[in-house]
């Protein structure tokens, strides 16, 4: 089955330091944990690359099965969040390889700026997700439609063997550099994949 992949290049969405710190796992942030993250992002920013691609397909569901035209399977989990859509947009999201080898650097030389690095990296992929779903959101309305919120392989009973289809639908490798492993891992790791639905309003 094939559908128009469209590939899309956003300028770095403004940082959300408390979600860093949420991230790092920081319950109780004072000066020295600041200023490594300021350092961190410093470094880090002039780093990333913000880019993703994404498609369009038809869906339907019956009770837990959930036909999306490429793939059909038995999930709860995403038969709820599809109900009454007629459409999927999926999507791969990704900041780039540049985070994973400061990451790999600071794990050996300091493993408490790695771990900021690892946070900031996850911030930054889902402000991308969430520039991205806003942006669907807005054109979905101009067609008469509402989407429902994003959900990703491995969430729930969704399997996460789902994301093979959407790499070979996509083609993330070829356009935007994501490449995935046998165990589903994705390279560069700061990666997301996504199904949004897309219902008519009534």
């Amino acid at each position: 089955m094939e559908c128009l992949v469209y590939i899309k290049v956003y300028d770095a969405p403004k940082v959300d330091k408390k979600e860093i710190l949420r991230y790092a796992g920081v319950l109780c942030d004072n000066d020295e944990i600041n200023a490594t993250l300021d350092s961190c992002i410093a470094e880090a920013e002039n780093t990333l690359s913000y880019k993703l691609c994404y498609s369009r397909y038809p869906v339907r569901v019956e009770g837990d099965r959930v036909d999306l035209g490429f793939a059909s399977l038995m999930s709860y989990s995403l038969a709820n969040r599809l109900k009454d859509c007629c459409e999927v947009l999926l999507f791969c999201a990704t900041v780039g390889h540049g985070i994973d080898r400061l990451i790999a650097r600071y794990s050996v030389v300091s493993p408490a700026r790695a771990v900021m690095l690892q946070a900031f990296g996850s911030e930054r992929v889902e402000a991308l997700c969430d520039a991205f779903c806003a942006d669907i959101a807005v054109e979905e309305a101009e067609r008469g439609c509402k989407t429902k919120p994003r959900f990703s392989p491995g969430y729930g009973d969704l399997p996460l063997e789902l994301q093979r289809d959407i790499f070979t639908l996509l083609d993330c490798q070829k356009r935007i550099g994501v490449t995935l492993s046998g165990d589903m891992f994705m390279t560069p790791t700061k990666s997301v994949t996504a199904i949004i639905g897309i219902q008519k309003e009534k």
